[in-house]
């Protein structure tokens, strides 16, 4: 059981980038799946969660508009789709399981090794 997330790197800001999170050993349609971010100096924030059902909820209010998590038709690989990215985007990001199938809860009982991404100009 694991989450593998990838697709960090270097971004111009304006810029768009995507992010993948693979799921093994595990349903997407059992639980939902977060990216969260941690900013230098700064704490670890929720970003994005889609639910089992495919839904998603906003945790931080800077991404709105921007940023769009979505999953493929095969349920094995959800994405965090970032536009019109800022500097402020930089951060490492890492994608985790919820322990619940909805996202009412920022509690996660899985996490993926984070993958960074850098906003330059």
């Amino acid at each position: 059981v694991q989450l593998q997330a990838s697709g960090g790197g270097l971004v111009q800001v304006g810029g768009s980038h995507r992010l993948s999170c693979a799921a093994s050993g595990f349903s997407l349609d059992e639980f939902a799946i977060f990216w969260f971010r941690q900013a230098p100096g700064k704490e670890r924030e929720g970003v994005l969660c889609l639910s089992s059902t495919n839904h998603n909820r906003y945790y931080a209010d800077s991404v709105k508009g921007r940023f769009t998590i979505f999953r493929d038709n095969a349920k094995t690989t959800v994405y965090l789709q970032m536009n019109s990215l800022k500097p402020e985007d930089t951060a490492i990001y890492y994608c985790a399981r919820g322990s619940r199938w909805d996202c009412s809860s920022e509690e996660v009982d899985l996490w993926g090794q984070g993958t960074l991404v850098t906003v330059s100009s």
